[in-house]
Formats: structure tokens, C-alpha cells, sequence
């Protein structure tokens, strides 16, 4: 039914964000290929060809082939000026950003269940916000409090 289909685009993507966080934080360190393939979770839009990619990525350029595979994740890689790509957003801004996206239009599908998980992750996003204001206050950066994942 209806929270079936917005739950599997919910946990598709959540697979698939966690792929590219793992993917990118092996940069330098010992884990090789095997490793890797091991660690990804095997349900999401990206499927065996992105996560062979992925497991052979050696740099960023290669995750963008990876999200290149699905269109899906084309708004990640891509340099225009919509707001959603502003200078020195890291990928993880912009998968946290697509998250929430992704969240606020669970809650247009009527009769759902999935609308409470996404509930969840948005209340999780404001205190990761909560959280930022909270470090750029105390590390006197006043001109980065604006960098948040905006909730709305």
C-alpha cells in the first residue's frame, strides 16, 4: 500500500546514502575492495553496478559515476547555482539535504505510516541543527550559523 512505497524510497535512500558515507570515508584508509563491498547495504536504488563503483572508488569523481548511474542522485553532483549547491557543501550536507527533502514529501502522501519515521529523522535533523548553532556560537564562527539544513 501506500507506506510501502514511501517507506522502500525512504530506506532505498538511506541504503544509498550510507553507501557513499562509507564510500567516503575509506578514502586513505586500509579498506580494500572486498571490505568495502561488505560493508554496503545491499537494498538500495544504486544496485550491484553502483556499488561495484563504488568498492573500486579511489576518489569523489568516482562517486559521482556511482550517483550518475541513477538519475536520482544527479542533484548531487551538479554545479548550478538552485540553492541546493552552495559553495563548500560537503556530500554529506547535500545527502542530509536530500533526506530531508525526501521526509517533508512523505507527509503529502495521505494515509501512510511512514509519515512518523520521517517525523523522526526531521526531528533528528533539527537537532543536528540545534547542535551547529550551538558549535559556531561557541567557537565564535557567528558567519557560518547559516550553513544548517533547513526543515521546513
Amino acid at each position: 500500500g501506500q507506506t510501502g512505497e514511501v517507506m522502500q524510497d525512504i530506506i532505498e535512500f538511506e541504503a544509498d546514502r550510507r553507501s557513499f558515507i562509507i564510500t567516503l570515508n575509506s578514502f586513505g584508509t586500509g579498506l580494500d575492495r572486498e571490505d568495502k563491498k561488505k560493508l554496503y547495504p545491499k537494498c538500495g536504488k544504486l544496485g550491484q553496478a553502483g556499488l561495484e563503483i563504488l568498492a573500486r572508488a579511489e576518489g569523489e569523481e568516482n562517486i559521482r559515476m556511482a550517483a550518475d548511474s541513477q538519475s536520482c542522485y544527479a542533484s548531487l553532483f551538479d554545479s548550478s547555482s538552485d540553492g541546493f549547491n552552495q559553495n563548500n557543501t560537503t556530500l554529506e550536507d547535500k545527502l542530509y539535504q536530500l533526506e530531508a527533502q525526501k521526509m517533508m514529501l512523505s507527509f503529502l502522501v495521505p494515509f501512510n505510516y511512514g509519515v512518523f519515521y520521517a517525523w523522526l529523522k526531521l526531528k533528528e535533523q533539527e537537532i543536528r541543527n540545534v547542535i551547529w548553532i550551538a558549535e559556531c556560537i561557541a567557537q565564535g564562527q557567528r558567519g557560518k550559523i547559516d550553513s544548517y539544513i533547513a526543515v521546513l
